[in-house]
Parts: structure tokens; C-alpha cells; sequence
């Protein structure tokens, strides 16, 4: 599973790709990209919904997709310095 991500150009948010020309602040809202990966972050980039987007190697669990590298579970859990300004406090930060 292939799942795309980058930053918010007003916000600098991390972003996930949810299809179509939509994007989410919420990992559990990615969708699989596929085979498509590189011709949909060249067209959202052209269209200036995201900054640095890039494809991300994902599982599908029973909470949505999940980054299989760490440095991808930490950028979607949200900040480490402040829980309370965690986007979601469920995502495991050690893999399983």
C-alpha cells in the first residue's frame, strides 16, 4: 500500500492524501495511491495543494493505513514536545 503525504502550503500541516484532490490532516482518512503515486503528487503539486509531497510504504490495519517507518507514524501522530497538541494520541510510535 502506497499512501502520499506533504505539508499544507497555508498551514504548514502534515497532510495526507485522501483522493481526488483531497487532502486531511488525519492519516486515517489516506487512501491507496498505488501505481498512481508519482503521477498524483506531480498533479497536486502543479496545483499547489501541497509542499515536499511524497509516497509513504503503509499497511492497512484495522484503524485505517499505517506508515511502516517511524519517522512517517511520528509526522502523523502530530507534535512530540506537547501531547495536547497531538492530532492523534492512538497512533503507535514503536511498530507492533
Amino acid at each position: 500500500m502506497i499512501i502520499l503525504t506533504g505539508n499544507d502550503l497555508k498551514t504548514g500541516d502534515v497532510i495526507w492524501w485522501a483522493g481526488e484532490t483531497n487532502w486531511s490532516r488525519h492519516l486515517s482518512d489516506a487512501v491507496d495511491a498505488g501505481e498512481e503515486a508519482d503521477a498524483v503528487l506531480q498533479r497536486e503539486d502543479a496545483a499547489r495543494r501541497v509542499n515536499a509531497g511524497y509516497s509513504v510504504e503503509a499497511e492497512q490495519t484495522e484503524r485505517g493505513p499505517m506508515p511502516l517507518h517511524i519517522k512517517d507514524r511520528v509526522r502523523a501522530s502530530g507534535p512530540t514536545v506537547r501531547q495536547d497538541l497531538a492530532i492523534d494520541t492512538n497512533i503507535p510510535i514503536e511498530k507492533a
